[in-house]
């Protein structure tokens, strides 16, 4: 059995794209006869505060579905100081720099990034010649925050691309989850070892039976995390509620907004329904027509993994992000495409559907392409070949 150790900043309980693309891995890997080791902070995202059940320990180590889950001490915040944000990276890398000292490291290291001083943290301590260290990355930072505005080019925007630089180096295999990482990351280092690790959904695709409503209204959802990012809230001031009607789940920074605009605008038909679990929500989800996938501003390297969740139930998907997610919603016919931050252009998407063109077969349609073309398993199985 072969041992590999994970360190990731996001886990289950923890929700989200980044918390369930490791367990997926983790347990898929597990499942594959591997001894499997996790490393990641003690729960707190996305409230920003250590769940109720982890809080006053330093460190938990746990067997959870046959993975060795370890759990270290962070400073939680979700404050947008700065200052602040960079004493919680700070702490967790501390955390890790103490475990690093005082146990056995396994031979093999996935390593997750963002956040890049994580990433630096074990990529620095854990270089070795015979340790094969693997990097995997979801976002390329510090690029993504500065077309989402949160950094400038200035003296700590250089220090973050050198520490990026760092962590591409020091790493044997680095997987991306969109060519454009890949494309990015070999242009830096032309002779890296890279590996495209998609985040594509590991459950059963659901039966879709055929939705009875004599309403002709399109019922439009979308569900994840409300943040600056995702843009949901503008999404909501600038929909025209014509013949649709927008379901939101989910929580983050832009909830209270949200909240507040229904609450104003009680004539639309604007629902938002909070946050539920995963498996709650796959079958919530079976009873809308189309799913949006909005994005604020196009961010280089991003595809959201909503596009390959919502294909496997079969779901139509309007992407309205930019990006290579476009060119995956074209290329297998998943939905439509709106051009990034046209709101005229998207409304007009929307007017053109209908509740009787969006019928069984396209969804079928939509289902089999995912199950084809998406394969988890076989994914993880070419993976393994390079660890």
């Amino acid at each position: 059995m072969k041992d590999v150790l994970i360190i990731t900043s996001y886990f289950p309980p923890e929700i989200g794209a980044a918390s369930n693309r490791i367990f997926h891995l983790a347990t898929g890997l597990q499942e594959k006869n591997y001894k499997v080791q996790v490393i990641t902070p003690l729960p707190n995202y996305p409230t920003g505060k250590i769940f109720n059940t982890y809080k006053r320990k330093f460190k938990q180590t746990n067997l959870e579905k046959n993975i060795i889950v370890h759990r270290l001490w962070l400073y939680a915040t979700i404050s947008k100081n700065k200052f602040l944000r960079l004493i919680a990276m700070l702490s967790y890398s501390f955390s890790l720099v103490w475990y690093f000292i005082f146990n056995k490291i396994p031979k093999t290291v996935i390593v997750q990034s963002p956040p890049l001083l994580v990433a630096f943290t074990s990529m620095f301590f854990l270089s070795s010649k015979n340790r094969r260290l693997i990097l995997n990355v979801s976002d390329l930072w510090p690029i993504a925050g500065l077309e989402l505005g949160a950094f400038k080019k200035n003296f700590s925007y250089k220090m973050l691309e050198k520490i990026e630089r760092f962590n591409y180096k020091k790493a044997d295999l680095v997987l991306g989850q969109s060519e454009e990482i890949l494309a990015y990351v070999t242009s830096l280092f032309s002779q890296k070892e890279t590996f495209l690790y998609r985040n594509y959904p590991d459950f059963e695709a659901p039966e879709i039976v055929v939705r009875k409503t004599n309403d002709e209204k399109i019922k439009l959802v979308y569900a994840g995390l409300l943040g600056i990012a995702q843009g949901v809230y503008k999404l909501c001031t600038e929909l025209e509620y014509n013949n649709i009607e927008l379901h939101i789940y989910g929580s983050g920074a832009e909830q209270k907004l949200i909240e507040s605009f229904i609450e104003n605008h009680p004539e639309l038909p604007v629902f938002f329904h909070g946050r539920v679990t995963r498996e709650a929500l796959h079958k919530v989800l079976l009873q809308y027509n189309i799913a949006i996938i909005p994005l604020l501003n196009r961010i280089y390297g991003s595809v959201p993994s909503k596009i390959f969740e919502y294909a496997r139930l079969g779901l139509p998907t309007i992407y309205f992000g930019g990006g290579e997610g476009e060119n995956i919603i074209e290329k297998f016919n998943l939905g439509w495409v709106a051009k990034s931050g046209d709101y005229n252009e998207l409304n007009m998407v929307i007017s053109e559907r209908n509740t009787q063109k969006i019928n069984l077969e396209f969804q079928k349609k939509i289902q089999e392409s995912s199950v084809k073309n998406f394969d988890f398993k076989l994914q993880l199985q070419l993976l393994i070949k390079k660890l």
